[in-house]
């Protein structure tokens, strides 16, 4: 695919390759990354009783915590397992404001939802709810993620939202603005999980990356892909579009670590967007 060789400005968002070290972003939305010192074979992670992310960087094994926007702030506590091992350890996690965004609609659809849409949403909720509370262990990645397209960045992770100046739930990935038709890649290795139209998200692609670890790919024009097919990191997924509830053309682009979305930009490297809000 020729459009990933293009060099672009400073307000876009930059694909890599390249490995990229994940860092520590302990805060609401972001991600807790845990040094399991003393281990030196990949143990298990237990993590409110639920099995967690365990990456490997520099031969050194971490814990890999998704955090949610509204998970409360303080000590919180995982352990590690092997067959002849098992240790408690520790993080804080840290309070983090995000900015408020006013969106305007044409019309109500999507802010009063008639029985028939909420009928739908409850199912396209449902769908997603079952797919993020996998833990596949056939499959893995150690959180190298590419940008799935470039284009202007419209919208930040964590922005408290307003539609028609009725308060909605946070904004759970970040809004990348392309033209219609514009090819979105995989930004990691994974299988397909969800393909379906949603009422909000309009054309959908879950991916699937193991052990809890999934990429969202929102208002597509049309896909690329089916439900089941193995796809790899750089690989087009579909194309971008205005599908479901949009003010315009963009990808919403969102990665949920242990069920809980969190910031993309956390796993991006060279992620580079000037803020014009």
């Amino acid at each position: 695919m020729e459009y990933l060789k293009n060099s672009f400005k400073v307000i876009l968002l930059f694909i890599t390759t390249s490995v990229f070290a994940l860092s520590n972003h302990p805060y609401q939305g972001g991600v807790a990354l845990i040094e399991l010192k003393g281990f030196i074979q990949k143990p298990k992670l237990f993590y409110k009783a639920k099995e967690a992310k365990v990456i490997k960087q520099n031969n050194k094994y971490f814990a890999a915590i998704g955090i949610g926007l509204d998970e409360k702030v303080g000590k919180k506590h995982i352990v590690a397992v092997t067959p002849d091992k098992k240790e408690d350890f520790y993080f804080d996690i840290e309070k983090k404001a995000y900015k408020k965004e006013y969106i305007k609609l044409k019309t109500n659809k999507h802010v009063n939802l008639s029985k028939e849409n909420l009928k739908r949403y409850y199912k396209d909720r449902d769908l997603s709810k079952k797919v993020l509370s996998s833990f596949n262990k056939n499959i893995s990645c150690n959180l190298n993620f590419i940008a799935p397209l470039q284009g202007r960045l419209t919208s930040e992770f964590g922005k408290k939202r307003y539609f028609n100046g009725k308060p909605k739930s946070p904004h759970k990935g970040v809004d990348i603005a392309a033209k219609k038709g514009t090819p979105i890649a995989a930004a990691e290795d994974g299988i397909v999980v969800i393909r379906d139209n949603f009422f909000f998200n309009g054309n959908t692609i879950y991916l699937d990356h193991g052990e809890g670890v999934v990429s969202i790919y929102c208002h597509m024009s049309k896909f690329a892909v089916k439900k089941g097919d193995f796809v790899y990191k750089g690989e087009t997924i579909g194309y971008v579009g205005s599908t479901g509830r949009v003010t315009g053309s963009h990808l919403h682009f969102g990665i949920v670590l242990n069920k809980e979305s969190v910031d993309p930009a956390i796993f991006i490297k060279d992620y580079a967007a000037t803020s014009a809000f």
